[in-house]
């Protein structure tokens, strides 16, 4: 994929005297867009190695400054000390995360280790430390005044470096900070190898009849996906999930089992092996972990979160797992019917799961495939996700084709509040392409702070099939739920109003997704659904059974939705909790940890495979979610309570949608999170409503 052409673009000065680098001051574009057909890796490496000296430069004057430390001299003379840095970084990721190239893919492999050696050496700067601590001390004795946002960032970063190793003694510093580079550099390593375990594993098919099932859309995309890998006949891509869209729609049992085994191989074994990193990396996070004075890695990562330990996650996945597997295999049974009816005598496999669930909810005229007729891509962004966002906070979205975005299929909306006042821009990356890591995600481009004056500038970037040549861009149904909590992401972004630009994306990961997972309640509204869900070429809207049936708060198929997920995070907290003694030494083993881990948790049901196995499993072992899946789990409790309070209180209306946004979603982390949830939903969250969401009951239980 190539940038954008440059006309129109001049690049500017920067304040390290470089009179071509984009990167070294901020961008003259509306909302400080960054100048992407402008910046090369070049451009990239010199604003980053230039900004850690710059930040670096500006630590050392804190640190040393000789009069009392203050807000303004401390505090907020750190959240300015890496706005290069930060800048660079900010335009770098999204650009590398969406659309890698081999030069960024280089940069990130070398600067990795290098990130992680510098944010070491402010967090483990004793200088620092004292002078923190010294200003926490001169607000304790009531020698300043301190209000919540101040007195929240100097609490998380005191708490931040002693958990990290400030206190360590020189020998165990000097370990951690090799441990530390070390994971950074394979924590890249592997999200880099497992977008190429993906691509690699996609099926091709060189017999038509093979596809029958497959619509007329998903063929044209296969050819073409052919055609651009130099092949003849269809290519079938994969994504990023154990389960395979496709799974769902062809009737040929044979290429479905060619599917499957082919998605849940990635990565054990063959070019893209991944077990001997993940293999090091679990070692090395459990060594820190203990050289930290934790138990396990799990331990260590919970006591930065909401759950706070490792036993409060256990207890969360230990009450779910037993009623998600009941459920699970009832829907087996209906399934094992329908297979039968097909191939008598044959037993439920993986690759059959989702076939004859999209039979089964065919029955109730609820066929995946015909579904997607429904659900094209422009009309449920703006007449469904845009749409809902202006009915709950009054916002609105307007297009900005002079904001190009980091390639020419982003496009970028202004947003506005309904007085016609800018908060921010959206950047929408909606198609898959080779060069896109897996899976869906919302990143920061620009940090929204009242310190610095900045508006929010993000990405809501997905992985639907794009559409072949002349074709409607058609969505599944999971597709649109994605789109939906993807841009709740978005929202709790664009709606940020923080101080400071480090607590606009610093929000624990087992409260992150929450109000994601609430945004997802109002695909289903019917007044939104009768205005998004139309037929593409008829008009038509979806007809009433299957709107019904897919609003339905017992939906079906949630037993296996849910047990796979749960079976996920299970395998997650096994990998991070295992003493060092039980985890693999020998990539042979890495297979056999995983059965034994599944088996003991009581999810090893192998119709149903975790949704993601070991070897594909980039949240963990890539991205940021390591011993810290459960996080969705989690932030499921508080989207079921919230989504009770919402029902309660007149749904998708601006009165419910003003509180949600002012008391949940504006304070972002400037403030403890779960204080933030407790102010707006006056008490604590009840587990009790995702039990009743997912068809299990449990009164009076807390969460």
């Amino acid at each position: 994929m190539t940038f954008l052409a440059g006309a129109g673009h001049v690049r500017q000065s920067g304040s390290m005297g470089n009179v071509t680098n984009p990167l070294l001051s901020w961008s003259p574009l509306p909302f400080h867009m960054p100048q992407f057909p402008d910046i090369t890796d070049a451009d990239f490496r010199e604003a980053f190695r230039g900004g850690m000296a710059e930040q670096l430069a500006a630590l050392d004057a804190i640190a040393s400054d000789p009069t009392p430390p203050t807000m303004a001299n401390t505090l907020h003379a750190l959240e300015r000390s890496n706005a290069t840095l930060s800048r660079a970084l900010n335009a770098f990721w999204v650009a590398k995360s969406a659309d890698a190239t081999p030069g960024r893919n280089s940069l990130a492999q070398e600067f990795a280790p290098l990130l992680a050696t510098h944010q070491d050496a402010i967090r483990l700067d004793p200088r620092l430390h004292r002078r923190l601590t010294r200003l926490r001390a001169r607000v304790t004795s009531g020698e300043l005044p301190i209000d919540e946002q101040d007195a929240h960032l100097l609490d998380q970063l005191i708490r931040a470096a002693e958990r990290d190793g400030i206190h360590l003694p020189p020998g165990d510093q000097a370990r951690l900070r090799r441990i530390n580079a070390d994971l950074a550099r394979l924590a890249e390593e592997l999200e880099q190898q497992m977008t190429a375990c993906r691509n690699a594993a996609a099926v091709h098919v060189t017999v038509e009849e093979e596809l029958d099932g497959l619509g007329t859309e998903e063929r044209a995309a296969a050819r073409q996906a052919a055609l651009e890998a130099g092949l003849d006949g269809w290519l079938l891509n994969l994504v990023n999930t154990t389960g395979q869209p496709a799974l769902s729609l062809l009737t040929n049992r044979g290429l479905r089992e060619r599917i499957h085994r082919g998605s849940v191989a990635r990565g054990l074994g063959g070019p893209n092996d991944v077990r001997r990193l993940i293999i090091e990396t679990v070692a090395l996070r459990s060594e820190r972990a203990r050289l930290l004075g934790f138990e396990h890695h799990a331990a260590y990562v919970a006591s930065d979160l909401c759950a706070g330990t490792t036993r409060a996650v256990n207890d969360l996945l230990q009450r779910v797992a037993p009623g998600v597997r009941m459920i699970a295999e009832r829907e087996a049974e209906e399934l094992q019917a329908l297979l039968e009816s097909d191939h008598p005598g044959a037993r439920l496999e993986p690759w059959d799961w989702q076939f004859y669930a999209a039979r089964a909810a065919a029955a109730q005229d609820v066929d995946p495939e015909s579904l997607r007729e429904y659900f094209e891509f422009g009309r449920v962004l703006e007449q469904g996700v845009f749409a809902a966002a202006t009915a709950l906070y009054g916002v609105t979205f307007h297009p900005r084709p002079d904001l190009h975005g980091y390639t020419e299929e982003a496009i970028t909306y202004e947003v506005r509040e309904a007085d016609g006042t800018p908060i921010g821009a959206v950047v929408i990356d909606a198609f898959t392409r080779d060069t896109k890591q897996g899976g869906a995600w919302m990143t920061s481009i620009v940090d929204q702070s009242t310190l610095t004056g900045h508006l929010p500038v993000v990405s809501c970037t997905c992985n639907f099939p794009g559409p072949a040549p002349g074709s409607p861009s058609l969505l599944t149904w999971d597709d649109v739920i994605t789109l939906f909590h993807e841009f709740g992401h978005d929202l709790h972004g664009l709606f940020s109003d923080v101080r400071y630009p480090s607590r606009f994306g610093s929000i624990p990961s087992d409260f992150v997704e929450f109000p994601s997972q609430v945004n997802e309640i109002w695909a289903r509204h019917p007044d939104l659904l009768g205005r998004y869900a139309l037929h593409h070429a008829t008009g038509e809207p979806l007809p009433a059974r299957a709107a019904r049936a897919i609003t339905s708060a017992n939906r079906q198929g949630i037993g296996y939705d849910m047990f796979e997920t749960v079976a996920a995070q299970l395998l997650d907290q096994a990998w991070h909790q295992s003493p060092p003694e039980d985890l693999p030494t020998d990539m042979e083993d890495v297979e056999r940890f995983e059965q034994a881990a599944l088996e003991a948790a009581g999810v090893l049901f192998p119709p149903i495979p975790p949704r993601y196995r070991s070897g594909y499993f980039a949240h963990i072992f890539g991205g940021g979610y390591s011993a810290a899946y459960y996080s969705y789990l989690w932030s499921e409790v508080m989207d079921a309570d919230t989504v009770a309070w919402f029902e309660a209180g007149g749904g998708l209306c601006r009165e419910t949608g003003e509180r949600f946004r002012r008391k949940l979603l504006a304070p972002g982390a400037s403030v403890d999170p779960m204080e933030s949830y407790r102010r707006f939903r006056r008490s604590d969250p009840d587990v009790v409503h995702l039990f009743r969401r997912i068809g299990l009951e449990e009164p009076g239980a807390d969460a």
